[in-house]
């Protein structure tokens, strides 16, 4: 067994169990998302602020995060966070009222909120910078079976196990990963003194202040919240309300999109970790998803119906959107290895704040328009969202790329 190998069992498979409970945690309000909207009959804005609030806490705990994984290493930091994050599934399991989910969301935000930071943190310490893409996509292909798993599978159990057991068996599940972690992961001595708390946290200052990290994290982190938007909710009611799908299909398509994603997070990782060593820009792939996932918004933007178009639309959707982690790779290595978390996390704070409010503003673009004859919404609205969100992308793409390879090579 080669030490590389080694590594992968004992480093990345456990902290990438951590993001298979985070992209659950996503993915199951797109599946039980329109079951709690008539169970609680709540509206467009109401059911994308519930979902949005996983987003916003994932993304206030981000700072902290980083400066924590950087100081503490990631074994203590993330066995501690997935204890919080069954604690968020045991109350969402336990909840009666909008406020109650709200607060399970809000606790399983933070608790998820190290997922891919963590991972990006260790792989930086134990594997060589022209490994870390391809060995950060094997992790999100790992993770991304919890988007498989809570889709056809837990579409085809929801009836009988109902949905508050599905959320205790998460909170399991959790559990579970916290005390993996504790036993299998190790941090890497650091060759440096620790800095203080208050000198360890300027540098979080600094990197905000940097102009290399606004000329490529806003569209780096635009991939991930296209991603985290769509497939965290709005997927669901958009299959349901546009192509008129019902339940069973839309479980086939978001079945179809996880499967994209585990391919798209192995793929780009591999090809970001190519371009790398061949002397690429390490922005070259990531932007080659930006392109990838405008296609796909203007394609969804002309309301296709046909099992072929649809899904094709939204396997493109999902394959590009894990161009996510490898830009999050790209702006990380423009900055010194010790900062490598905070980072990823400033990054990811980008992200967060941006899925939570495109997930609450789509909800308020869908109340403009009247709710259907079957309770949905207009599809007029969700082409309007989209429209939006292509605009803000190539804004974003824009100023990366209108800044050129001269920034790149001065960070």
């Amino acid at each position: 067994m080669n030490a590389t190998y080694r590594l992968f069992l004992s480093i990345t498979l456990p902290l990438a169990a951590v993001n298979l409970l985070n992209q659950a945690s996503r993915t199951v309000m797109a599946v039980i998302g329109p079951t709690l909207a008539a169970e609680f009959a709540w509206s467009a804005s109401e059911l994308g602020l519930l979902a949005a609030c996983m987003y916003a806490a994932y993304a206030v705990a981000q700072l902290p995060v980083g400066v924590a994984l950087d100081m503490f290493g990631p074994r203590r930091i993330q066995a501690s966070l997935a204890l919080l994050a069954a604690l968020g599934f045991a109350v969402f399991a336990m909840s009666h009222s909008l406020a109650g989910f709200a607060l399970a969301r809000i606790i399983l935000g933070v608790g998820v909120s190290a997922a891919l930071m963590a991972l990006l943190k260790a792989h930086s310490q134990w594997f060589a910078p022209a490994q870390v893409a391809h060995m950060t996509g094997l992790a999100m292909m790992a993770g991304s079976l919890g988007s498989v798993l809570t889709s056809t599978p837990l579409q085809a159990i929801l009836p009988s196990v109902g949905w508050r057991n599905v959320f205790w068996i998460m909170c399991a599940a959790a559990v579970a990963t916290a005390l993996w972690i504790a036993v299998s992961v190790r941090d890497k001595p650091t060759q440096t003194a620790r800095k203080s708390l208050k000198a360890e946290s300027a540098v979080v200052v600094e990197i905000f202040r940097s102009p290399t990290f606004w000329r490529y994290a806003p569209a780096a982190a635009m991939l991930s919240i296209l991603n985290f938007t769509y497939m965290g909710l709005w997927i669901g009611p958009w299959l349901r309300d546009v192509a008129a799908y019902d339940a069973q299909d839309r479980a086939q398509i978001l079945l179809w999109y996880s499967l994209a994603m585990m391919l798209g997070g192995w793929v780009v990782g591999w090809a970001a970790s190519r371009a790398q060593a061949r002397g690429w820009p390490s922005i070259v792939v990531p932007g080659l998803c930006t392109a990838g996932l405008v296609l796909a918004q203007l394609g969804l933007m002309l309301q296709p119906q046909s099992w072929a178009a649809v899904t094709a639309l939204w396997v493109l959707f999902a394959f590009c959107g894990t161009g996510g982690p490898a830009g999050y790779i790209a702006v990380g290595q423009l900055f010194p290895v010790a900062q490598t978390a905070r980072v990823s996390t400033a990054v990811n704070t980008l992200t967060l704040a941006g899925a939570f409010l495109l997930q609450w503003v789509i909800g308020a673009m869908l109340d403009l328009w009247p709710r259907n004859a079957s309770g949905g919404w207009d599809a007029n609205g969700y082409t309007a969202a989209l429209a939006l969100s292509v605009v803000i992308q190539l804004l974003v793409a824009a100023l990366a790329m209108g800044l050129g390879r001269s920034g790149h090579r001065r960070a």
